[in-house]
């Protein structure tokens, strides 16, 4: 991820196999990794199973909140790809109860077709 992604607030795809080891202890036996992204500290980890929100907070990181949203609960979802002067894509995510939906964004680099393609696995 480049410095100035991170400054921009677009998130960038991060190696799966080191997020795999790092959250070991929170996933469910039979659950796996399949796409992982960067924003600064914070990270959204998409598994087999689930959406995983994680937030970093504070100063040092050390106070952590983990966000699950099983993907049962995802409503709909919508990408919009970078365009010429547009310098990010962007995902919306819907939860059953939330009419806001959860928005994020990716830098041009991100292959934003792949993101959706695991969504719509998992959620249709």
């Amino acid at each position: 991820m480049g410095f100035l992604d991170g400054l921009m607030g677009n998130a960038s795809e991060i190696n799966v196999a080191d997020i795999q080891r790092e959250f070991a202890g929170i996933l469910a036996p039979s659950e796996k990794i399949e796409k992982a992204y960067k924003l600064i500290r914070d990270l959204f980890i998409f598994t087999n199973k689930r959406l995983i929100l994680v937030d970093k907070q504070g100063l040092t990181g050390k106070k952590v909140e983990y966000h699950s949203i099983p993907y049962r609960h995802i409503t709909h979802f919508s990408i919009e790809t970078a365009g010429h002067f547009d310098l990010d894509a962007e995902l919306k995510i819907w939860i059953a109860g939330n009419p806001v939906p959860l928005q994020k964004q990716f830098n041009r680099n991100l292959n934003i077709y792949e993101l959706q393609s695991i969504l719509a696995e998992y959620v249709l």
